[in-house]
């Protein structure tokens, strides 16, 4: 997967990007925009895509904290571009908004107990303790489940902006 230095720049600056609209979107909880961009940036730039997904892991790092938190977003984010890189590539486009939402959705509904082994050996917590955490924070899982599955509609137009500006739009997109 060699880059060139276009590649790098846009790359960056998706990264960027990501963390920006994170940072925007900070005062409304487990609500933001990045499985959309996750997901938009794995349909266009496939394995490519886990560069801007590292970049913005570790711009969360450099002014967030290197903390005990963010040792579970070195693995997060990778699912969701996982679970997207499973999918065809050439679904029927009456269901590709809808199969994208759906996924963006069920990593939001996982997202706590996607953290959860983390939690469990950082703080050694048994199985029974580990369980009550991700209990405890269902609610938060749903919010996040729910808001990532309405932002998913943006999935397709973000693809479509990406496509454009990498100049790769077929006529009738």
């Amino acid at each position: 997967m060699k880059l060139t230095v276009r590649e790098m720049a846009v790359f960056g600056m998706l990264g960027g990007v990501m963390y920006a609209s994170k940072m925007v979107m900070e005062m409304l909880p487990n609500i933001h925009l990045l499985g959309v961009l996750t997901i938009a940036y794995t349909i266009v730039y496939r394995k490519k895509a886990l560069y801007p997904i590292y970049i913005y892991v570790i711009l969360n790092g450099i002014f967030c904290g290197f903390a005990a938190w963010w040792i579970p977003y070195l693995y997060l984010w990778t699912v969701l571009w996982g679970a997207v890189m499973l999918l065809p590539k050439q679904m029927p486009k009456k269901i590709q908004v809808f199969m994208y939402m759906a996924v963006c959705a069920a990593h939001g509904f996982l997202f706590g107990t996607l953290y959860a082994p983390v939690q469990a050996v950082l703080y050694g917590l048994s199985f029974k303790q580990t369980v009550a955490w991700v209990v405890a924070g269902l609610p938060w899982d749903c919010i996040h489940g729910v808001s990532n599955f309405f932002c998913g509609i943006l999935i397709m137009p973000v693809v479509f902006a990406l496509r454009l500006a990498e100049g790769n739009v077929e006529k009738g997109e």
